[in-house]
C-alpha cells in the first residue's frame, strides 16, 4: 500500500472507530486542562484524573494557586511523578499568568510555552483543545504508531510532527491527536502490537513479517 493510500485507509478507520473525540483528562475549563497535560508528562491520564479533583479543590484558578506553597502542591500531585519539578512549575506558571496575563491562559503558543513546565506538546494541547486552533500534538505513544504505520522515519518527536502534518489535511489533526492515542491504547499498544497484529499495521504492510523497529524519540 502506497503511502497516500495509507493515509486514507487510517483516516476512514480512525473516523470509523472514534466518530467523536473528548479528551481523556478531566478538566473545565483552559487553566485546569493546562495543569492537567502538565501533570500528564510521564504518567497516565488515568492517574492524573484520580489526582487532579484534590489539586482543583486546593485551588482550580491561577489567583489561587499562585498562593499555595509547592509544598501543598506536591503533596497531592506526588502519585504522578516528577513532583518536585511538576509542583514548582505549577505554582510558578501561576504566577506568571496572574502577573503577565490577569490570570488568563493565553491563547498564543509561544507564550505558552514560555510558561514554567510547558513544552510544546503541552502548548499544541491545550491551543487545540481549549482554544481550538488546528495543532497536531505527538508524544511518544504517536511516535510509534507512526514509525509502525510507516508514515514517518523521524528520529524524535519534532520531525514526526512535521510529517504527519504534512500528510494529513489540517482540518483533521485535533481529532486525529485523539483518535491516534485512543486506537494506541485499544489495538497497537507497546506491548500488544509489534506492527504485525492490529489492524491498521497488517493492512498497511500485510507482508511484513518482523517486528518493526521503532526509532526512540
Amino acid at each position: 500500500m502506497l503511502k497516500q493510500a495509507r493515509v486514507e485507509f487510517i483516516l476512514r478507520k480512525l473516523q470509523h472507530l472514534y466518530p467523536t473525540q473528548l479528551i481523556p483528562l478531566d478538566h473545565k475549563d483552559p487553566y485546569t486542562l493546562l495543569i492537567a497535560v502538565l501533570l500528564s508528562a510521564q504518567c497516565t491520564d488515568a492517574r492524573v484524573n484520580t489526582v487532579t479533583p484534590a489539586l482543583f479543590t486546593l485551588a482550580d484558578n491561577p489567583a489561587e494557586m499562585a498562593t499555595k506553597t509547592v509544598e501543598a502542591i506536591r503533596s497531592i500531585i506526588r502519585p504522578c511523578g516528577l513532583s518536585p519539578q511538576k509542583s514548582k512549575a505549577i505554582k510558578n506558571l501561576s504566577i506568571l499568568l496572574m502577573e503577565k496575563y490577569n490570570g488568563e491562559v493565553p491563547e498564543d503558543m509561544a507564550a505558552l510555552e514560555e510558561l514554567p513546565g510547558v513544552g510544546h506538546k503541552t502548548a499544541s494541547v491545550v491551543m487545540s483543545q481549549a482554544f481550538g486552533h488546528p495543532t497536531f500534538p505527538v508524544d511518544t505513544h504517536i511516535h510509534r504508531l507512526a514509525q509502525r504505520w510507516g508514515l514517518t522515519s523521524g528520529k524524535n518527536v519534532v520531525q514526526t510532527e512535521k510529517d504527519l502534518k504534512r500528510l494529513f489535511p489540517i482540518e483533521h489533526w485535533n481529532a486525529l491527536h485523539l483518535q491516534i492515542i485512543y486506537y494506541g491504547r485499544e489495538y497497537c499498544s507497546a506491548r500488544g502490537c509489534d506492527g504485525r497484529v492490529c489492524e491498521i499495521c497488517t493492512s498497511c504492510y500485510p507482508k511484513r513479517k518482523h517486528p518493526k523497529k521503532v526509532n526512540k524519540p
